[in-house]
């Protein structure tokens, strides 16, 4: 090309920096500058081809420049790791993203793990078309020069690597299909935007735009849309020269940038050196912010002294996944409807230009090409004039109104927003139609923008309430061409994938469809449909909620439904099944990999790997696993200091040993070491659970549950019932709450009787000053239940009692803090209280008055002085009660008969002295001594017995009159 190509267009930059800048050297750096990057790229003998990402204008001559220079090699601003996968493009619907996905890294930190790595594909973009000519066209040579998907995050590193390169503060939250792409990091090609924030801000301002989409669409889009080749390369590079320079001067960002251009051009460089393809044959494809390079690798005569690094130790994995015109919107930072609105801008543009666009052969949701001649001759390439000099010169053009496009948009709009509950009429129709062209010449167009339409739209039909669930800007962008979501065909899916669809054959449903559809398993008559359950039951398991979802039957320990209904989603959450493909060939081993890593996790928990055994025998029935993950429980169970997970320890073991008990001859070791180990680990922490103020009651209840529950196993296994003993006597609480938990923990091991546990809480209603915290001990009480259920009707007796008891203005205040109480702190016990009291009270209301408490006429109501009262200890008692005196002769070995004269009321007296043995070895249990007065011996001997040993005969009346 001419050195004097641009000379006119430099004098006159020259010039304006004179006029508009305090000296010629303010703009020359910036001017002067873009016209050399521009000079330099349409010099450079490997045709560079620059593009924004989904532009239609860039598809547009892409799909132009293809047909013109038919070249024989493509390199692709795309990551070389990623070329496998551009085959399976035929096999699915766009747009869809290729994806690179690694679980366990090697390489990188810990907490960056899964990787994810993205590069959506849309029909409407100039990659899809440089793709889809290079694999359709025999010949041709698709090379991907970018940094793989390895050195994305090992460029990435200063900076978090799940959160996106730019983002659009005007962009919508997130729906659904905005969310496809997960937190991948996005990859694409033409990453074409300002970044330099005063610069957007200006450009929006002065364009009369509300973001960045609609800038580019105005202003470069269209104008650009009808140009020869040579105009559209260089405005293209003008505007990538003119956003570098001004770019902030970044130092992560720019090394970032200008390292991935030394590793395209090194890898170009590479490929034509080892194949000896001929520049002028090639063409190289990338954003426009890269074709204006100023490094020294820059061509391919550039320096070679860019040495790539090694990828790390890092297993890649990769795949397609759906993606959406949302989630494109959403992780590149655009405009709401942006995407659709290009979409449907690269339909226009095709029928009016009549241009033939590229489409891979067979591929879902395109027609299929019809047979066409020969391709058309190469055509020789010629020097490229000044074309930016009339481009700039030239004033706007403005495009006549299209009255029937206008009209259309406005009646459909008003339709759309009818179905949606809008009250809106032709009237609104009219308005819509009227202020789009009033906004366009506001901002100075002839011809409204879909975002003029959508601006008047919203001002006449929304008004101030959206009645439905859509507002009328998302119906606008649905009218638009909607958010057009891609699938991936089912030979395009990884094998586990396939495998899942293959499996779940048998229900008869079209699973790559998108929404809910409802599955019936009949097991009983249809047993062939059990698996299709294992496998509904493991996705439920691994699948994001809604993928598959039970709406009738269930799965437990022991148990197995006979009927079971699911809604299935798969097509919704096809990318969520696809990434499982990358962790394992069978959603089983999957599941399995899952299960080791939360149990061998540095976080996990007992109750964490008890519910990973309980998993494993649900859903693998896997006794090998299942004893592995068990060991692993019972080694963390003893590393723990907290008892923060006793109450999920606590029912998973239960239901554990339920199920083994019932469906294994003998349990497993490591469930008998678990209880062992767990019977000792919980006694230690039970003193420091008592006082620590962040062990709750509930959480120590259950330590007590497992405790009393366990208790018979353990002690069969070798535990000391005294180290409880010792660690409840060890034991202080301080607060209400825990105080009634140990109290009815020393009733249920013996140390204190229900009388002194009734004398207790009738001290505490008596205290006024404790009366305000009795709520608290009732708490206490309920949680009790859970380790001693025998005490339901006691705490019946305690509630009772305070209401019977208590003074209204003292219950009033203190009522709302008892009921929140139980509500927060015992809810799922309060059913044992309900069903006790109304075994308790009577079922009729007449029946109230005259109902008795059965506490208040129990044996165990009456004190020890009203005993002691009734007479002389023992003696009438042995001969109202012969059977407890004759069972009481025979624990201690003696023999004898009653006297039929001893009936009267010295019976016991005569009864004693007619087995001195008997009352020998008696007093010797109850630690008595003395001897026998021969003196006596002719009269009453039991007489002369009681009077020798006094404090015996009360301790046997004590113990005979005990409850």
């Amino acid at each position: 090309m001419s050195e004097a190509t641009f000379t006119g267009l430099r004098a006159q930059l020259e010039q304006a920096a004179r006029t508009f800048a305090d000296g010629p050297r303010a703009l020359e750096g910036i001017l002067l500058g873009m016209v050399d990057d521009v000079d330099r790229a349409i010099r450079e003998p490997l045709e560079i081809f620059p593009v924004c990402h989904h532009s239609p204008a860039s598809a547009l001559a892409m799909a132009r420049r293809l047909r013109e220079k038919q070249p024989k090699v493509v390199y692709l601003e795309l990551c070389e790791d990623m070329a496998p996968l551009l085959t399976e493009l035929r096999n699915c619907r766009l747009p869809v993203a290729v994806q690179a996905f690694a679980t366990e890294v090697d390489g990188f930190p810990a907490d960056w793990a899964p990787l994810s790595v993205v590069a959506p594909v849309t029909e409407a973009s100039a990659e899809y078309q440089a793709i889809a000519y290079a694999l359709d066209t025999p010949g041709v040579e698709l090379v991907l020069v970018d940094r793989s998907s390895d050195h994305v995050f090992q460029w990435r590193e200063s900076e978090d690597p799940g959160s996106p390169d730019t983002a659009d503060p005007d962009a919508p939250p997130a729906e659904e299909e905005a969310a496809l792409h997960g937190d991948a990091v996005g990859v694409e090609i033409g990453d074409l935007r300002p970044r330099f924030a005063e610069l957007e801000e200006h450009l929006l301002r002065h364009g009369k735009v509300r973001h960045w989409s609609e800038w580019w669409h105005q202003y470069v889009e269209l104008p650009l849309g009808d140009s020869d080749h040579d105009t559209y390369r260089q405005v293209m590079f003008l505007v990538g020269s003119l956003f570098r320079r001004l770019a902030p001067g970044d130092g992560r960002r720019v090394r970032i940038d200008e390292d991935r251009e030394r590793y395209m051009w090194t890898r170009m460089r590479e490929h034509l050196t080892a194949t000896g393809t001929d520049p002028g044959d090639a063409l190289y494809v990338c954003g426009a912010f890269h074709a204006a390079s100023r490094v020294e690798e820059f061509g391919v005569a550039g320096s070679a002294g860019f040495e790539i690094s090694p990828r790390t130790a890092t297993a890649w994995q990769y795949g397609l996944i759906p993606s959406s015109h949302a989630a494109i919107e959403a992780q590149f930072g655009l405009a709401a409807g942006s995407v659709s609105i290009a979409a449907t801008e690269w339909a226009k543009n095709l029928r009016r230009t009549r241009v033939k666009p590229y489409r891979l052969a067979g591929q879902a949701g395109t027609r299929k090409p019809a047979r066409t001649a020969a391709p058309p001759a190469p055509v020789a390439d010629t020097p490229a004039a000044d074309r930016l000099t009339g481009f700039l010169r030239r004033p706007p053009v403005l495009d006549p109104l299209d009255e029937a496009e206008l009209l259309g948009w406005s009646v459909e709009i008003v339709r759309a927003a009818r179905r949606n509950g809008y009250l809106a009429s032709t009237a609104d129709a009219i308005a819509v139609f009227e202020t789009s062209i009033l906004l366009a010449g506001m901002r100075d167009r002839a011809r409204p923008t879909p975002y003029d339409f959508q601006d008047a739209a919203v001002t006449c039909i929304e008004k101030d309430t959206v009645p439905g669930r859509r507002d009328v800007r998302r119906l606008v962008e649905i009218m638009m061409g909607g958010d057009r979501v891609g699938q991936v065909g089912y030979d395009a899916l990884p094998p586990l994938a396939r495998d899942v669809h293959d499996r779940l054959g048998p229900l008869g449903l079209r699973l790559q469809q998108r929404g809910v559809q409802r599955a019936l398993l009949d097991i009983a008559s249809r047993p062939e449909l059990e698996k299709c359950s294992d496998v509904l039951w493991i996705l439920k398991y691994l699948m994001p909620h809604g993928t598959a979802r039970p709406i009738m039957g269930e799965r437990r320990l022991g148990e197995k439904s006979l009927q079971e209904s699911w809604d299935l989603a798969l097509g919704t959450h096809q990318r969520a099944l696809i990434e499982l493909g990358y962790e394992g060939v069978s959603i089983e081993q999957v599941l399995e990999q899952r299960l080791r890593r939360t149990a061998y996790d540095s976080k996990a928990t007992a109750a964490t790997v008890l519910r990973a055994v309980e998993d494993a025998i649900l859903h693998l029935r896997s006794r090998r696993l299942a004893d592995e993950l068990g060991t692993r429980a019972l080694e963390v169970l003893a590393q723990e200091r907290s008892v923060d997970g006793a109450p999920e320890v606590l029912r998973r073991v239960r239901g554990l040993l339920a199920y083994y008990r019932t469906n294994e001859p003998v349990l497993p070791g490591w469930i008998e070491s678990f209880v062992k180990a767990g019977y000792a680990h919980y006694c230690t922490l039970l003193p420091m659970a008592f006082t620590d103020e962040d062990a709750t009651v509930r959480q120590v209840a259950a330590m007590f549950g497992f405790l009393f529950s366990m208790e018979s196993l353990a002690l069969s296994l070798g535990c000391d019932r005294t180290q409880l003993e010792l660690a409840v006597a060890q034991s202080h609480p301080r607060e209400p709450d825990k105080t009634a938990l140990l109290w009815a923990a020393q009733t249920q091991l013996g140390r204190l009787t229900r009388a002194e546990l009734r004398t207790r809480c009738a001290e505490l209603l008596g205290n006024p000053l404790v009366v305000p915290a009795y709520p608290r001990y009732l708490s206490g009480f309920l949680h009790a239940l859970e380790p001693v259920p025998q005490l339901t009707d006691f705490v019946v007796e305690a509630v009772s009692s305070a209401f019977a008891e208590l003074p209204d203005p003292v219950l009033l205040p203190w009522l709302p803090t008892l009921i929140t109480t139980l509500r927060s702190g015992g809810a799922d016990l309060a059913p044992l209280l309900i069903r006790e009291a109304g075994r308790i009270f009577p079922g009729r209301l007449d029946a109230l008055d005259a109902w008795v408490p059965p506490w208040r006429t129990g044996p165990e109501h009456t004190t020890g002085p009203a005993r002691r009262s009734a007479g002389p200890r023992g003696v009438p008692l042995l001969t109202a009660h012969r059977e407890t005196c004759d069972a009481l002769a025979a624990l201690l070995g003696c023999e004898g008969t009653w006297d039929p004269a001893d009936t009267g009321a010295p019976g016991g007296a005569a009864l004693l002295a007619a087995h001195p043995q008997t009352c020998d070895a008696l007093a010797g249990l109850l630690g008595c001594e003395g001897a026998w007065d021969t003196a006596a011996a002719a009269a009453p001997r039991g007489a002369a017995l009681l009077s020798r040993h006094p404090a015996a005969a009360t301790a046997l009346g004590d113990l005979l009159a005990s409850p």
